[in-house]
């Protein structure tokens, strides 16, 4: 869909909105008494952030047989298969209850690569450790860090590269010093990851995961 083909909600709010739906449609909400051209106007004032939220979303399954799923960054095809599986390149989901199967597998793949990298860098870095790991459904964050060292990974951190988990584990196993993005959580973060600053911003391209089942 390009940019300049969008739909319009019209009802009594104050401000535009611009929305781009699971499905890749351009929605605008708008007041009653906003002109069409106010409204073009404002949808073409947005048209870098629509490209790349239509670009983020390419990756975004349909679960159908054949279709392509971006998954430990890789771009894999999605088949049938009795149980949930990833095997050579490929994605096995059962027919029936797809998104389902799909989420229990991520959370279980999750859960192995993450514990492992943990593992992996505290074992570095002595200074670092963690009392839990948990999995959950989380879309406003990939991690979280607790005072007690309660390490949490959203799920959907299994659409992420190997290089993108490994810097959250650090992100986070360093939240365990400091609980705040000070200089001296950076300082910790840049002894495991010294190109840390552009994992977060390659972490952008990922955004559409966080809308993914």
């Amino acid at each position: 869909m390009g940019i300049g083909n969008y739909e319009v909600v019209r009802s009594k709010r104050k401000s535009l909105s611009l929305t781009v739906t699971r499905d890749r449609k351009i929605l605008v909400r708008a007041p009653l008494s906003v002109s069409e051209e106010q409204i073009g106007n404002f949808v073409m004032a947005h048209g870098k952030w629509i490209e790349r939220r239509l670009a983020e979303m390419r990756y975004t399954p349909t679960f159908s047989d054949g279709s392509k799923i971006l998954l430990l960054g890789q771009e894999m095809e999605i088949a049938s298969m009795a149980r949930a599986a990833v095997k050579d390149g490929v994605v096995y989901l059962p027919r029936a209850d797809r998104e389902r199967a799909l989420e229990s597998m991520l959370r279980r793949l999750t859960r192995e690569r993450m514990q492992r990298m943990l593992l992996c860098i505290c074992e570095k870095e002595p200074s670092l450790e963690f009392t839990k790991l948990t999995v959950t459904g989380a879309r406003g964050r990939w991690g979280s860090c607790s005072s007690k060292k309660h390490i949490s990974f959203s799920f959907r951190t299994a659409f992420l590269p190997d290089d993108l988990a490994y810097y959250l584990c650090v992100h986070e196993l360093c939240h365990t010093l400091h609980m705040d993005h000070s200089a001296k959580f950076w300082a910790c973060v840049a002894r495991l990851v010294p190109d840390y600053a552009k994992k977060r911003r390659a972490l952008k391209s990922y955004l559409w995961a966080m809308n993914c089942l």
